[in-house]
């Protein structure tokens, strides 16, 4: 009887703390996306193939489960949903786009962070577009997260790190565009979810968004072929780690843990990356930098934090 007990127990704080460790494992390996895109451009491989191989193997690697589990929703589904699907991909084709060619302009930690600010953008849209008021947790989240990047900006154009990359505060713009783009993604991925299975939805907006790339680097003369093989390596590893990986992990997850918890838990992402830049790259940080840095993660996690009491303020109103 005691050992029935124990085992129930343990039972039910496996499965309390399953979401947790898969989160985190989520986080680590989304982590390490930079630094493979690091060493792919260290190898001479240009962005915007970086980009469209990461996004067309994870999409291949796809297609077999997507015809197995999706075929007879792919068969049924609308025009009206294939164009959204392809404009989603041309969201997330400027996204990856822009934020692995900012890698190769300023430090891995401003650009991860400067491209996690995606909520900031989503925010705004929502009172631009949609008309939503933003709660108070969320305004003051957003107001701390650009006086963050203002800081990084400012200590990258004034630092003497900033000499060691090539133009940081081009890198910088490029990750704050990608940050726009992933926000376009998610805006309208948000529309789509509602009549599109998770599974069909990401199969065709990565489709897309390879076909989309592929298109760009075929029309700027950039060649697929002809690196080496520590960068087709770092390129799979690429498409099966972060993009298949990290993001499948993050979306189980959100079944069983509040999507506040789970946004809150991908700002682990540029921590993740400084920390393994630094170990791997050398890369340290500026005083403003680490500033900066400090205060875009904490108004990103305060606007989280926002949304999730108006949200709750909102369910007890009904």
């Amino acid at each position: 009887m005691p050992s029935a007990l124990c085992y129930n127990g343990a039972m039910r704080r496996s499965r309390t703390l399953g979401p947790y460790l898969v989160l985190a494992c989520g986080v680590t390996i989304v982590s390490t996306a930079s630094i493979l895109i690091r060493i792919a451009q260290g190898e001479g491989v240009p962005s915007l193939p970086i980009a469209a191989l990461r996004l067309l193997l994870a999409a291949s690697v796809l297609t077999p489960v997507v015809w197995v589990r999706s075929s007879q929703e792919l068969l049924r589904i609308g025009r009206r949903e294939i164009s959204l699907s392809v404009l989603s991909g041309g969201f997330l084709a400027v996204h990856f786009w822009s934020w692995i060619a900012s890698l190769g302009y300023t430090s891995v930690a401003s650009s991860t962070a400067l491209v996690t600010t995606n909520p900031l953008w989503v925010g705004l849209a929502s009172v631009l577009i949609f008309g939503e008021r933003l709660a108070t947790g969320t305004t003051a989240g957003v107001l701390m997260t650009l006086a963050g990047s203002a800081m990084i900006f400012a200590s990258d154009r004034s630092s003497p790190t900033a000499a060691v990359h090539a133009d940081p505060v081009l890198g910088n713009l490029l990750a704050l565009l990608g940050a726009v783009a992933a926000s376009g993604y998610l805006l309208v991925g948000r529309a789509l979810r509602g009549r599109v299975s998770l599974l069909t939805y990401i199969w065709l907006a990565y489709g897309s968004a390879a076909a989309l790339l592929l298109l760009a680097t075929a029309a700027s003369g950039q060649a697929l072929t002809g690196y080496s093989s520590l960068a087709y390596a770092a390129m799979l590893a690429l498409a099966l780690g972060p993009q298949l990986l990290g993001h499948t992990a993050f979306n189980w997850a959100l079944r069983r843990v509040s999507a506040t918890f789970v946004a809150v838990s991908i700002l682990g992402e540029p921590v993740g990356s400084a920390l393994l830049a630094l170990f791997i790259f050398g890369e340290g940080f500026a005083p403003l930098q680490l500033g900066g840095f400090t205060l875009l993660l904490a108004g990103i996690f305060l606007a989280a934090r926002g949304e999730r009491h108006a949200a709750a303020s909102a369910a007890q109103e009904r």
